[in-house]
């Protein structure tokens, strides 16, 4: 429904109220994200940013502290090293390819672990096991931001996650036309978020909720097909000599391949490669393109191109980005669902 405004009912003290969030048609959409999810309950937020951090607001106090891991999207980087700092809350961030590295790194006062797998953009593959076993054992809340996978390939909550965020921009809308994001845990936690989205200013459009909700109709088709030709397109990357490196977790040569293979039940619609020639070469390929656009969103129906270091990790230091294993040259490929041949020969006309 369109409407932002609705009729109240007489001697009830439960106010309908888009701001709040608890709409007919938010309220519709939630239960069905919940269900794909397996989560108690969800709640919508405008944006995927907002999700996060009225999650985070939810979990954390001041004098709280928040372990999280490096490998996470610039946006959320400097929520955690900036605001939540401005806030009063402390920050570490950790190599996650280490797991012993949260029980090392946390303190008395850490209350939550955030890491998102798959890693945008580099598409690494965290096995949830070891963190699992150790934040039910310290009562810490595990945070996973699913974004990438979508619940066709991945639901966080199976693994022993608390909390799961999506940027419901992505996977779950499909058609780069919605922006939007979602939280969702056990119905107490939900409650908290809600209450932080009601102030913050964070409560979705109707309307956008609309076309969420169409979205969500063709997740599972779009998602199946996006990771059948992901994996064509990364197995035929890996054979041209213009590409220093794939990256895809359905790849053998992937460093987290076993663990994508015992987590996922698809490898996903997103992969990276390295251009031999650095910065210069990747800047040539990008012109070249014309079936890709030039775009920094993901997950939709139409295949996207980026270059991280001119958008999502625009903030970093080259130094930065490298550490993180985004060096000069880097480009992120979302795959959608066109015909997987011409996508390819897109890609081998741009290499040449």
């Amino acid at each position: 429904m369109q409407s932002v405004n609705y009729v109240q009912d007489f001697g009830t003290d439960s106010l309908r109220y888009s701001r709040y969030g608890n709409v007919p048609n938010i309220e519709s959409l939630e239960r069905t994200l919940a269900l794909l999810d397996g989560a108690e309950a969800a709640v919508v937020t405008s944006s995927g940013m907002g999700a996060t951090a009225c999650a985070m607001l939810a979990l954390l106090r001041p004098g709280d502290h928040l372990l999280a891991s490096s490998w996470i999207y610039g946006g959320t980087h400097h929520l955690f090293t900036s605001e939540l700092r401005a806030l009063g809350i402390e920050v570490s961030l950790v190599d996650p390819s280490d797991p012993r590295v949260w029980r090392k790194e946390a303190r008395p006062e850490t209350r939550a672990i955030f890491l998102e797998t798959p890693v945008n953009p580099t598409c690494r593959v965290i096995d949830l096991s070891p963190i699992r076993t150790f934040t039910t054992a310290q009562g810490i809340a595990l945070v996973i931001d699913s974004t990438f996978a979508s619940p066709i390939n991945f639901r966080p909550l199976e693994h022993g996650a608390d909390v799961v965020i999506h940027s419901t921009t992505k996977y779950l809308n499909g058609h780069h036309d919605v922006l939007g994001g979602v939280v969702l845990g056990s119905a107490s936690f939900v409650d908290e978020v809600r209450d932080k989205l009601k102030y913050w200013g964070q409560a979705p459009d109707p309307f956008a909720c609309w076309l969420l909700s169409r979205g969500l109709k063709t997740l599972g088709v779009r998602v199946r097909q996006q990771n059948e030709s992901a994996l064509k397109i990364a197995r035929w990357a890996e054979t041209q000599r213009a590409v220093a490196k794939v990256h895809y977790p359905g790849l053998e040569s992937h460093p987290d391949h076993a663990a994508a293979r015992a987590t996922l039940s698809g490898f996903g619609g997103m992969l990276a490669i390295e251009l031999a020639g650095g910065a210069q070469a990747a800047d040539a390929f990008l012109r070249k393109l014309r079936l890709f656009t030039h775009a920094a969103s993901l997950g939709g129906v139409d295949s996207l191109v980026i270059e991280p270091r001119f958008s999502s990790h625009a903030r970093m230091t080259p130094e930065e980005r490298a550490g993180m294993g985004i060096p000069d040259g880097f480009v992120r490929l979302s795959i959608g669902v066109e015909d997987v041949e011409d996508l390819i020969t897109d890609l081998a006309q741009a290499l040449t």
